[in-house]
């Protein structure tokens, strides 16, 4: 199926809604439509060209391309929507949604809106674990931290947390994949179950010193490195991971500036999505994209909705 190779080709190839939603249709459905009910899925379904849906003839209900993918009730045309996941799919620092709104016309809300539901479909979910060397770090994302009490300096830093910070868990397969989840500490509790649930017992774990990790040598050969003296021991460091921190950092800072703690997953898995795929060109990427949204939505409301 032809697929365009820059976002000039892309805005080309659906300038027309009708011409971008006949290609998502044959992107998602190929030769053969069924019926996106969760309780049905089936093949007996008539056309009704005019108003651009189908009707299903066994669970007697009507659909549009948009059932059951993260496009789903909304008013918003392919036409905006495959430029707009050509952009985030290839945008190596991302795209805001102030920038977004600008180039599709429409409003920041409403941009914002998009992006998200974007980043819905970049998720992954189930994971292979990871396995041979795998390089396991935790970062912290978010504000500055502050400052009470005397210390060297006059001041006495009370750790990351303090100033609000999120930290997020990351693990990166060397000559593999990344992938990294937000956390609610680095205590034994927390780190060991989700080691254990990500990499294959038996493999080579590398971490800095955090005394939080020993027990994973229970489980693994561990090496650690004590990044107060030294950052590189022969083949014993975490540089690959900080590599990914390293584009993270520079999206959140650069790009979202600020994205709320609640949301932080969701920028997490856009990040990954790209990064795990960063060798392959933009179309192929923005295909998957466009294939992955499928059997995934979040309302605005969903959205909103503080999660503690």
């Amino acid at each position: 199926m032809e697929q365009p190779r820059t976002l000039l080709e892309a805005v080309r190839m659906f300038k027309d809604p009708a011409t971008a939603e006949d290609y998502f249709a044959r992107l998602r459905w190929r030769a053969v439509v069924a019926c996106p009910r969760t309780d049905c899925g089936s093949v007996s379904v008539a056309h009704l060209p005019k108003y651009r849906r189908w009707y299903c003839n066994d669970c007697k209900r009507q659909f549009s391309v948009k059932t059951g993918t993260i496009f789903e009730e909304s008013p918003i045309g392919f036409d905006k929507w495959l430029p707009a996941l050509w952009m985030l799919s290839a945008d190596r620092n991302g795209i805001s949604s102030c920038e977004l709104a600008r180039a599709l016309g429409v409003t920041q809300k409403t941009a914002w809106f998009m992006l998200h539901r974007i980043r819905l479909a970049m998720e992954t979910g189930t994971f292979t674990k990871l396995f041979g060397e795998v390089e396991i770090d935790e970062a912290y994302i978010g504000g500055k931290p502050r400052h009470r009490g005397p210390g060297p300096t006059g001041t006495k830093s009370q750790g990351p947390r303090s100033g609000g910070k999120a930290i997020v868990l990351g693990f990166r397969q060397r000559g593999g994949h990344v992938r990294a989840m937000v956390i609610d500490n680095v205590r034994r509790t927390t780190l060991l179950p989700k080691i254990r649930e990500h990499v294959v017992p038996g493999s080579i774990v590398y971490t800095d010193s955090l005394s939080a990790y020993y027990d994973a040598r229970e489980l693994y050969s561990h090496f650690t490195v004590n990044h107060a003296y030294e950052y590189v021991r022969g083949n014993v460091h975490t540089n690959t991971i900080e590599s990914f921190w390293s584009v993270l950092r520079r999206t959140l800072r650069g790009t979202y500036v600020a994205p709320r703690p609640w949301h932080l997953q969701r920028y997490l898995d856009e990040q990954i999505f790209r990064f795990n795929r960063r060798d392959e060109k933009d179309g192929p990427r923005f295909v998957q994209t466009a294939k992955a949204s499928e059997g995934k939505r979040i309302t605005y409301k969903q959205l909103i909705a503080r999660q503690r």
